[in-house]
């Protein structure tokens, strides 16, 4: 070892490795399957899902608050969401959507896209359904020193609890099943009802009512135009510029840690991550998906590969110290842009950068330029049609050019190219 890098002692050993997966929605399904396919080096994983099925927030549950079990409906779907992503740019990159599926889909399909992902990759038998894991701590042991495993506890009904040993965890249990909310003085005087878009299934219990909408995120303005459709009186209230677009008529917008790990977690950010997924400390735990604005399904494709790069040794990470240093100055960087605390998890344009790095640190092909032309472009259409562009439909025509398949008139243009 020098004190460049950081090369993790089991990379030598003929013994498969074990991997626990936290989470069987979309982020655990890809790791799932990336672990699979590499039978050679790691032991099938153990993927654990606390609700009856796969999917993770693809599931819609009519019910809020919480399952029979008394946990947390983890699901903030609403009946009529569909992707604001087309499935061209949505999917793993390993695996298309059926091409007779519209570009804009419903989240019924997306589930099923899940399911047939899982299916077509032999991943349910490793799925431990109704399994709940109450604590992942990492240990020492004293025949390899330097070497961190994992202890991963779990419960399941009556089976009772179980504690297991693995050499890396996956955490893929998502960051859209804890409602944040904001802190507004005076807001528990509100006589009002107050909900939050996670326990949001439908607009018709507001028909005709006052509803003010706090964010211009992608549910805010969909919410929004859902309950305009039903005669309720919409504010949106937002810290954003001016929209560029016309809202409904009768819709206004008002001008606008876990401590052990030596990581520290406040108002929507985590700190120190590398690479945005793994604590410099301990360098075999993965964080996958934290991020925010991002191509979902490619994000995690691209991070799970670079994990089991490090995981099997094929990539030697920086030292400790080089990887927080990097971590800070990547932070320095956006808070002297004027990035807020809570938005440092934001990737949006600089996303492409980043799924370059981790392909080319990691060894696997990276994302097509495709991929970032038509998720741009789609990006223009909705800021320009927030109404319209899901009427669209696009078509891959090779990894760097798209064609639209069905126009606005207004909006015909040819199809673009990746750079």
């Amino acid at each position: 070892m020098t004190a460049a890098t950081v090369l993790l002692p089991w990379m030598s050993h003929t013994r498969r490795l074990r991997v626990a997966v936290v989470g069987a929605g979309a982020a655990g399904l890809c790791a799932a399957r990336h672990i699979l396919s590499r039978q050679d080096t790691f032991a099938p994983p153990v993927v654990y899902e606390q609700t009856k099925q796969l999917g993770g927030t693809w599931v819609y549950e009519e019910r809020v608050g919480s399952y029979d079990n008394g946990l947390p409906i983890h699901s903030s779907m609403y009946r009529n969401l569909r992707t604001n992503l087309p499935k061209e740019v949505m999917m793993f990159p390993d695996f298309p959507f059926d091409p007779q599926l519209p570009s804009f889909l419903p989240h019924q399909e997306v589930l099923r896209y899940l399911e047939r992902y899982c299916q077509s990759h032999n991943i349910t038998p490793h799925i431990r359904f109704e399994t709940v894991v109450e604590e992942v701590k990492p240990i020492s042991t004293e025949t390899e020193a330097g070497k961190v495993t994992w202890e991963v506890t779990s419960s399941c009904g009556q089976r009772g609890q179980r504690t297991e040993t693995f050499d890396g965890v996956f955490i893929c249990n998502g960051h859209f099943s804890d409602p944040h909310w904001p802190s507004i003085p005076g807001l528990e005087c509100f006589k009002g009802k107050l909900l939050h878009s996670h326990s949001y299934r439908h607009p018709e219990p507001f028909a005709g009512q006052s509803v003010v909408i706090l964010g211009a995120g992608a549910s805010g303005i969909d919410i929004s135009i859902e309950l305009a459709s039903i005669n309720a009186q919409v504010i949106l209230s937002h810290s954003k510029p001016p929209l560029s677009f016309p809202l409904p008529r009768n819709q206004a917008s008002p001008p606008s840690g876990p401590t052990e790990l030596g990581l520290q977690v406040r108002d929507q950010l985590i700190y120190p991550l590398y690479k945005f997924l793994l604590p410099p400390t301990f360098p075999s735990l993965f964080i996958v998906g934290v991020c925010k604005v991002i191509c979902p399904f490619p994000h995690f494709h691209c991070q799970v590969q670079f994990a089991l790069a490090v995981l099997d040794g094929s990539l030697a990470l920086p030292s400790h110290e080089e990887m927080e240093e990097e971590v800070k100055r990547e932070m320095e960087r956006k808070t002297g842009e004027g990035v807020e605390a809570r938005h440092l998890l934001k990737m949006d344009s600089d996303q492409w950068a980043y799924y370059r790095t981790l392909a080319s640190m990691g060894g696997f092909s990276p994302l097509p330029p495709v991929t970032q032309s038509l998720y741009e472009e789609v990006k223009r259409q909705r800021e320009r049609h927030p109404l319209r562009y899901r009427q669209l439909n696009y078509q891959l025509v090779s990894d760097t050019q798209w064609e639209m398949l069905e126009l606005h008139p207004e909006s015909k243009r040819e199809g673009g190219k990746g750079k």
